[in-house]
């Protein structure tokens, strides 16, 4: 007999036996669990794009974020699909997590929601009003449309148990990552013709995207925090404010250092940081004989140059934090329209959803820990100071120092995962239709990274080596992931 069938010989049998042996067979002769909507999974992926969006927080904390809901959601669907295997004892630090009682029945996505929902409290839990209440208002909604297919109560009610405790142990292990530790550390950038400094300009800052009702800017702080005493002409008013004593969903601020010290937070799958070899950046030079000189005359030819297309290419995946989910979210939304285009299961799109976001989270701090640790200046600046001090980029350029980019990393890290998982498969990216842009028709996700890095160049905010490199870094990482936590071998498909 089909364990997934429940025939009618069963049913005599259930409301045939004597009430002790009932009550031991209870199990046994429930009904089955509906099979898990992968829709369920796809919607938390698609809705996280907003969430960062709406926090405007820096794309490396938005990548923290998502791996751990990535976990706590993948976890909460192992408990009760047979397909999917505990990462217990494969990420760095988890060693253990609760499992399921013996005897007890559980519905796999009322787990993964309370899990979920757990984790998510925490985490945001500094975020602003409207966020906790979207994800209050999507997690009823999603339970809400379980239970309506007749989900027992004692399951109910043994799931969000087990649930919490996944939650709670996801949480006590994100606890010990490092990240509190560098809060409110200080960081003193070093000096040097070679290093990177914030060069930002005034006229750079544009108004968060806050509401259709009041925007702000503040020039001495665009990440847009009000202080008491601290008005003026430019900050008079301002719709959802971040406080600024924030510690771990601080809106990003284009005026500042971007997680300097990120690239020591303990990595997901990575042994180490520096695991994935990088080669050094070209040697620095301000001689127009030498290869750093090249760099940076490619950058601004290919700037006095852009064509059409090559401005929309750089808009298209600018991705920055505020007026996007940053590259992370645009990975995932990408993650959430191929769930329906290759009709995954729901099992196939959590394996798809937390590898992709724990590579993206380990390239981010793979990246990280290289770019402040060379500190290397930005196009722009070398640029003004030895080619035309004229000379702008696309876009503004980000406030963290260059090599090797951080776009072009996580991209060729989520593309190596999706690649590895589904093949070398075409699909269309409407991700931005909500910016303006038309949605971009890719023949494979290698293509789509590859853009994503060649944009930074168009941009003006990365040389050609950061792009290139980074994008070696960012596939190092996606197969290490792949390599320690595949549970088969073979796409999905």
């Amino acid at each position: 007999m089909s364990h997934s069938v429940f025939t009618a010989a069963s049913r005599r049998l259930c409301v045939s036996i004597p009430v002790t042996a009932a009550i031991l067979l209870s199990t046994a002769c429930a009904p089955p669990t509906p099979p898990a909507d992968p829709q369920f999974v796809s919607e938390w992926m698609r809705n996280y794009f907003g969430l960062v969006r709406a926090e405007r927080i820096s794309p490396p904390v938005a990548s923290r974020v998502l791996a751990y809901a990535s976990v706590a959601l993948y976890e909460g669907l192992a408990t009760a699909s047979p397909g999917l295997t505990s990462l217990a004892g494969k990420l760095n630090g988890l060693d253990s997590l609760p499992r399921p009682d013996a005897g007890r029945r559980y519905d796999a996505i009322l787990v993964a929601l309370a899990a979920e929902r757990t984790v998510l409290d925490s985490l945001f839990v500094e975020g602003l009003p409207a966020t906790r209440s979207a994800l209050a208002t999507l997690t009823d909604s999603l339970e809400t449309a379980r239970l309506a297919l007749g989900i027992a109560d004692a399951i109910r009610a043994d799931s969000r148990v087990l649930g919490e405790r996944l939650g709670t142990a996801i949480l006590a292990w994100a606890a010990t990552d490092g990240f509190n530790e560098t809060r409110a550390k200080p960081y003193r950038p070093p000096s040097g013709p070679n290093f990177w400094i914030n060069d930002s300009r005034a006229d750079e800052f544009t108004a968060q995207n806050l509401s259709a009702v009041s925007d702000f800017v503040a020039l001495d702080n665009p990440a847009a925090t009000l202080r008491a005493g601290a008005a003026s002409e430019r900050a008079l008013s301002v719709t959802r404010p971040k406080a600024a004593d924030i510690r771990t969903l601080k809106a990003a601020n284009p005026a500042g250092a971007t997680e300097p010290w990120w690239g020591t937070l303990r990595p997901f799958v990575l042994k180490t940081a520096n695991e994935c070899p990088l080669p050094p950046p070209a040697e620095w030079s301000t001689s127009r004989n030498s290869a750093f000189y090249a760099e940076a005359k490619r950058v601004y030819d290919v700037g006095r140059s852009l064509t059409d297309d090559q401005r929309q290419t750089v808009l298209y995946w600018a991705d920055n934090p505020g007026q996007s989910g940053t590259p992370v979210g645009h990975w995932l939304a990408i993650g959430s329209q191929i769930v329906s285009q290759q009709r995954l299961t729901a099992e196939q799109a959590a394996e798809m959803f937390v590898l992709m976001t724990l590579a993206q989270a380990d390239a981010f701090i793979a990246v990280w820990h290289e770019k402040y640790r060379l500190s290397l200046l930005r196009p722009v600046t070398y640029i003004g100071r030895h080619i035309d001090p004229k000379w702008t980029p696309a876009i503004p350029t980000p406030p963290f120092p260059e090599y090797p980019s951080g776009h072009s990393g996580q991209s060729a890290s989520a593309a190596a995962v999706l690649t590895s998982l589904l093949g070398s498969v075409s699909f269309v990216d409407s991700t931005n239709l909500t910016l303006g842009h038309a949605p971009r028709r890719f023949a494979s996700f290698k293509e789509a990274a590859d853009e994503a890095a060649m944009s930074r160049l168009y941009g003006g905010i990365h040389f050609p080596m950061g792009n290139e490199n980074g994008k070696e870094l960012g596939r190092c990482v996606g197969a290490k992931v792949l390599e320690r936590l595949r549970a088969s071998s073979g796409p999905l498909r």
